[in-house]
């Protein structure tokens, strides 16, 4: 078996807070970091970067120990093979686009000439080949974006790190940009870590996804394995799916007393069972019979959510529905008024906790 590229286990003590999180991503492969505001996503980034030496574990990149408190190993960042691209992108204001891409390779000991040169083929290569005299503030959000890249890229680094690069950028840009960067992850031989708090990013860029919050990996996989199978609130609220925990026994899982909710798969014991806002059918009466996947529950707000109406739902199973803007005229749905609820079997699925 291969080892990875990047191996590594993250331990970063902060006034109350503690990051330890195992990380590791193959040559070619890029992970991104999912998480809340807070979770240690950026504290992890930096430790990655050198920028925030580690309290305990290790980190080696290719091989080769960056970091290893017990050993007093301690590789500063600027002689890690490590490409960075921040939120803000972080350009020199008073140099140009060329210069800023040539300021790495300068670093690494490349001469002047041969560092511009070098440049000028990876400002080329992101498609600004006409801006390299341009300073920072003469550039789009999504040309300083890019020239950024090519200033992380133009240093050959072994490790890529992207910090929410497509945050500051407006819908629109935010699109062509992802795109773009999707082409330049895909060539990068290394091994690239993504920091993101948007499900798209993640999707489009990332070929396996790392949930962590508070601290802690809470969810790792691939996307699909992600994202229909939720094991936190967190994530279940990023895909768009209501989640909840219970005991299954047959095709039902039992999550609160006397309320269950059925489901397709067949399953005995501890589990979780999640169904999409679509599956979530509401009446303004009690429907007929004594089934256990009907219960009441009260509206807590009303808000549009492309072209429907998301409903969010209070009482003994607390879910998310989402109804056509005809069906809550028809309940007349305001907060705090009582509806009562039922899933559709179809919709729903279980697995084990």
């Amino acid at each position: 078996m291969t080892p990875p590229l990047l191996d590594g286990h993250l331990v970063v003590d902060r006034a109350g807070f503690r990051l330890d999180v195992r990380l590791h991503v193959a040559a070619g492969e890029v992970v991104a970091l999912l998480g809340p505001n807070g979770a240690g996503k950026t504290t992890a980034l930096r430790a990655l970067a050198g920028l925030q030496p580690l309290d305990a574990g290790r980190l080696r990149l290719s091989g080769v120990e960056l970091d290893h408190p017990d050993a007093r190993r301690f590789v500063p960042p600027e002689r890690r093979p490590v490409g960075v691209v921040f939120q803000d992108y972080l350009l020199f204001p008073h140099l140009t686009a060329r210069d800023n891409v040539a300021f790495g390779p300068r670093r690494q000991g490349l001469p002047r000439r041969a560092a511009r040169a070098r440049a000028d083929r990876w400002l080329d290569r992101v498609g600004l080949a006409g801006y390299a005299g341009r300073r920072p503030r003469q550039l789009s959000g999504g040309q300083a974006q890019r020239v950024a890249l090519a200033r992380a890229l133009a240093v050959h680094p072994t490790l890529l790190l992207l910090d929410e690069p497509l945050a500051a950028l407006d819908a629109r840009t935010r699109l062509d940009t992802r795109a773009e960067l999707h082409r330049h992850l895909t060539d990068h031989a290394g091994a690239a870590v993504l920091v993101t708090h948007d499900p798209l990013d993640a999707l489009a860029l990332a070929d396996r996804l790392v949930v962590v919050e508070d601290g802690r990996v809470v969810q790792e996989g691939d996307a699909s394995a992600v994202t229909t199978r939720p094991r936190t609130d967190y994530v279940a609220r990023l895909v768009g799916l209501n989640l909840h925990r219970g005991r299954a026994d047959g095709h039902l899982v039992h999550v609160a007393d006397g309320f269950a909710v059925p489901t397709v798969d067949r399953l005995d014991g501890d589990a979780f069972v999640v169904f999409p806002p679509t599956a979530v059918t509401l009446h303004p009466d009690r429907p007929g019979g004594d089934a256990p996947h009907t219960w009441p529950a009260t509206v807590a707000g009303v808000h549009r959510h492309g072209d429907h109406l998301r409903v969010q739902l209070t009482g003994p199973v607390s879910t998310v529905a989402d109804v056509t803007p005809a069906v809550a005229a028809g309940l007349r749905l305001l907060p705090g008024q009582q509806v009562w609820a039922t899933v559709r079997a179809a919709d729903a699925h279980a697995y084990p906790t």
